[in-house]
């Protein structure tokens, strides 16, 4: 059965908050100029929204530029902050510090991103996008110069052996002038851009963190809409970044998550754990008392900064948002620049294709990013998340002096080195014990991935490969004690007894994966590669 094609202006891949913003953007300067311009969005979940996770506190400086009267429009936006809490943990206490000014959140809104998501789905509709929901894209297509062409969907129906079923559907090929890639972090195609193009060979390596969310409906007396709390410090030891969020939604919720870089050194730490045990820490645990968690998610988010912003243009296609990693860690805020890189994006995309030759590669975008608010608010934070390289309270002094002193204008700049580098032997590290989970306050993973609502078809090839099948226990097992059953948030992996050879194997369990892609990011020898499985799969994440 031979692909059926359809042929776009611009294709954009994914549906989140950067891909629906270029989109709309895109749609706005067609009609503003009377010019006819076909825009299709892509997005590998069930729905629009269905793999959206954040925090979220969002800054509304870029949907105020992209949708001014978003009030009026009965956007989901409707809880203000209030009240900011920065709190130093230790085992059995904590104190408050003051909030640095990045994370003040005065004029800024607790939300569900996912819910802000599917509104901007909404909104794209409304001027003509067409978006298309559970269909993944998992090839790029090139033309016989080099130039990407578009992206092919994955086929549909082929069983876990690699051979078509009865159901067998192939894949579609979206053609397009120009493909905007916004898969979100770590994105399996942008990946192969890289490789492709050299993108990153004049920017530092990506640094992520593992962010893990759970949303709770608590007791009614407890709950504050409005207020903030972040915390740092305890449960992770000195060397190790991460810290928590807890943000009072309306309607009893409240969204609590932790936030572990994977440039952690010690391969027996479970971000999942320690976020379980920081929840029953004397000062979390009396708010989630009376209350009962109702949804569960993870997902990576890309830490490097500025410097490791790779090459945003190549012939036939533009990097937008956190695919490209435009978070600001210190504010702990990332759609704002997603949504902004994306608007640029489509402005001098849309500049290209008002022209009789629109050039091959849209390299104003480029000139443009760096000429925007995005840039200059980056370029001041660029060295606040790299100084915690050396330490949490070196990493909070350096910050404080960033911060008051030299206000983004050092003469230097720090580097970033690439997570799965850190990870030291497990001979090398003390071993942790976790505490069990009570099934009240802390959890299981398997209880957690329930709530996820996370499905896979069971009869395909898994999405999670291995380059080499005998990496896992030959290295990761035997050097790094097997640190993908630990830092997989969701059971994927598992070293199980294997009756043939006598020891153990690696056992992957897809149908549980979240697509946060943290195998894909901390495996210690690079061999995990994390691809995209069948249209629609996955988790389904409601109000997260």
């Amino acid at each position: 059965m031979e692909r059926e094609s359809m042929e776009f202006d611009v294709v954009v891949v994914g549906a989140g908050p950067a891909g629906l913003s270029a989109a709309i953007r895109l749609r706005q300067l067609a009609l503003e100029n009377d010019k006819e311009i076909s825009v299709c969005v892509i997005e590998k979940g069930s729905e629009v929204g269905a793999h959206i996770l954040s925090g979220a506190v969002i800054e509304t400086r870029a949907l105020d530029e992209l949708i001014p009267d978003w009030k009026s429009k009965d956007a989901p936006l409707t809880v203000e902050a209030k009240d900011d809490n920065f709190v130093f943990l230790t085992e059995k206490g904590s104190f408050k510090l003051p909030t640095p000014p990045q994370m003040h959140n005065a004029g800024n809104y607790i939300v569900s991103l996912g819910n802000v998501t599917r509104w901007l789905g909404q909104q794209a509709e409304a001027l003509g996008v067409e978006v298309y929901p559970g269909f993944a894209a998992a090839e790029v297509l090139y033309d016989d110069t080099g130039a990407v062409r578009g992206v092919a969907t994955g086929d549909m129906g082929i069983g876990k052996n690699g051979e078509r079923t009865a159901a067998y559907t192939p894949g579609m090929e979206l053609l397009a002038r120009y493909t905007i890639f916004a898969e979100g972090c770590r994105g399996s195609l942008t990946k192969q851009l890289f490789t492709k193009f050299d993108l990153r060979k004049d920017c530092d390596p990506q640094t992520y963190g593992i962010g893990i969310k759970e949303l709770w409906e608590i007791d009614p007396a407890k709950s504050k809409p409005g207020t903030i709390m972040h915390t740092v410090g305890w449960p992770m030891d000195p060397h190790t970044y991460g810290g928590s969020f807890i943000y009072h939604l309306d309607g009893n919720q409240l969204a609590i998550g932790f936030v572990v870089g994977l440039d952690y050194q010690n391969p027996h730490l479970s971000p999942f754990e320690e976020f379980q045990r920081f929840k029953h820490h004397p000062a979390i645990r009396p708010l989630l008392e009376g209350g009962r968690r109702i949804a569960y998610g993870a997902r990576a988010l890309s830490e490097g900064g500025i410097q490791s912003i790779p090459k945003l243009t190549f012939p036939g296609g533009v990097l937008v948002g956190d695919t490209a990693g435009f978070l600001n860690v210190p504010k702990i805020k990332g759609t704002h620049t997603a949504m902004k890189s994306a608007m640029v994006a489509a402005d001098a995309i849309f500049a290209e294709l008002a022209k009789d030759a629109p050039a091959p590669e849209v390299t104003a975008y480029t000139d443009l990013i760096k000429q925007s608010w995005v840039w200059e608010e980056l370029h001041k934070v660029r060295n606040i998340r790299p100084s915690f390289h050396k330490g949490l309270y070196v990493g909070i002094v350096y910050s404080a002096l960033e911060t008051y002193v030299f206000r983004g204008k050092a003469p230097w700049t720090f580097k970033i080195h690439a997570d799965h580098t850190a990870l030291k032997k497990a001979s090398e590290c003390p071993k942790i014990v976790y505490p069990k989970p009570d099934g009240v306050i802390s959890f299981d993973r398997l209880s957690s991935v329930f709530i996820s609502s996370t499905n896979h078809e069971e009869d395909q090839p898994s999405h999670l490969t291995l380059k080499d099948a005998s990496v896992p226990v030959a290295v990761n097992l035997a050097e790094y004690d097997g640190p993908e059953q630990r830092y997989c948030p969701a059971g994927v992996y598992e070293f199980v007894e294997d009756g043939q050879s006598g020891g153990r194997r690696l056992q992957i369990n897809a149908q549980n994966c979240v697509h946060c892609k943290t195998c894909d990011i901390k495996d210690p020898t690079q061999n995990i590669n994390w691809v995209v499985p069948q249209g629609g799969d996955g988790p389904n994440y409601p109000n997260m």
